[in-house]
């Protein structure tokens, strides 16, 4: 990788006050300002892993992910839209030319939702499928104009018949928002709304299998000979949500070193002198840049795979999913141990570390930050058990 930095990550930087003031505002509505909304299009984030021919970069997903832990570290909930949100344009670059052109055949900055929970069922019809649902957590979903939804075959009497997953693609006027699903904790910037489909046609080119997005394999029907997309969807995915928290951690630190210069202890002397808030520093700031780095190094690792000409094994894919989640719970216990020794002045309202501190809580209870199952298929593979194809 060039030492370069991308030119989304230096329009990232220069808004950098734009998100960083809009991230409290965004809690209070419940979804992203549209300021904050506005400025995220603007950077050219969503657009990262867009294929040029429809106004993308095709960029590196190092690249990518170091621009949404820029974006996260200066508000949790953009960011964790723009590794959501910006991972999409990768699935759907290497989908059905047809569906290419209706997102960004007008427009390039269209913005696409999911989420992939095979929660709909979906009825085999002339020329597609008649599908319905509900599903939660559909991050950033009040900007975006199309979604991704998850569902099972099922006969005419709404048996299931495939327990294969698979995704279809719908336009807004398609599919209800609903507004008053979103009363949560953390993330609430965020806007991961229900969202629900009460029965609508689904041509067959906007329908298709989450397996069919591993190791270029769908990327080659269509034509995307990029490395970008050579790297399998059930690490990419993941990875984003694992970089959009990393970024939430980067933040808490920043606020608390921000917080610190400013504060006096309760046993009296400032506390950039006081060795207990120094220690407690330290040792965050350590385990919070080592996830960054193991976690980015990764995927430099991973991508090299693929510029050789070499398939990505298992146990690189399961090494590299285990490296994420514990990156990620080595960078929250550090925010803990930061925000426990950070005294009652952090909890009030305007202070951007308890914000930080609850959005990355929120952040963990996200299955791709779920570590057991992936510490268990490390486990197997090592020992040449038999490993489960959904833990990792």
């Amino acid at each position: 990788m060039a030492a370069v930095k991308h030119e989304v990550l230096n329009r990232v930087e220069e808004a950098a006050e734009v998100f960083r003031g809009t991230a409290a505002e965004s809690e209070e509505l419940g979804r992203l300002s549209d300021l904050s909304a506005k400025q995220l299009r603007d950077t050219g984030v969503v657009r990262m892993l867009q294929p040029k021919e429809y106004g993308g970069y095709e960029a590196h997903p190092v690249e990518f992910f170091e621009t949404v832990l820029k974006v996260g570290s200066l508000c949790g909930s953009a960011g964790w839209v723009a590794g959501v949100v910006g991972v999409h344009p990768w699935q759907l670059g290497q989908w059905d030319k047809r569906l290419q052109e209706e997102l960004w055949g007008e427009d390039p900055d269209t913005w696409i939702a999911s989420p992939y929970a095979p929660i709909g069922r979906a009825r085999k019809v002339e020329g597609g499928y008649r599908f319905s649902g509900r599903w939660p957590f559909s991050s950033g979903t009040d900007h975006c104009d199309w979604i991704i939804l998850g569902g099972l075959m099922v006969d005419d009497d709404g048996n299931v018949t495939d327990p294969t997953p698979w995704n279809f693609v719908l336009p807004r006027s398609d599919y209800e928002v609903h507004h008053d699903s979103w009363d949560v904790l953390g993330l609430r910037g965020s806007g991961s709304k229900d969202v629900s489909v009460p029965d609508a046609f689904v041509p067959d080119y906007r329908v298709n299998k989450p397996a069919n997005f591993e190791d270029g394999y769908q990327a080659g029907l269509v034509g995307r000979d990029a490395v970008t997309y050579q790297v399998p969807f059930g690490t990419i995915f993941p990875a984003a949500i694992n970089a959009a928290t990393l970024a939430m951690a980067e933040g808490a630190l920043a606020a608390f070193v921000d917080y610190t210069r400013k504060r006096v202890t309760g046993r009296g002397p400032k506390a950039v002198s006081d060795p207990v808030q120094l220690i407690a520093l330290g040792e965050a700031a350590a385990d919070i840049h080592a996830g960054r780095v193991q976690f980015l190094d990764d995927w430099s690792r991973l991508v090299d795979t693929v510029e050789r000409g070499e398939r990505i094994q298992r146990e690189q894919r399961i090494a590299l999913r285990r490296n994420g989640v514990r990156a990620v719970r080595r960078s929250v216990d550090a925010v803990d141990r930061l925000f426990m020794n950070a005294g009652g002045g952090a909890l009030q309202r305007d202070q951007p570390l308890q914000r930080f501190w609850r959005d990355l809580h929120a952040g963990m209870n996200h299955m791709c930050n779920v570590a057991h199952p992936l510490y268990q298929a490390y486990g197997h593979d090592l020992f040449g058990l038999e490993v489960d194809p959904f833990g990792w």
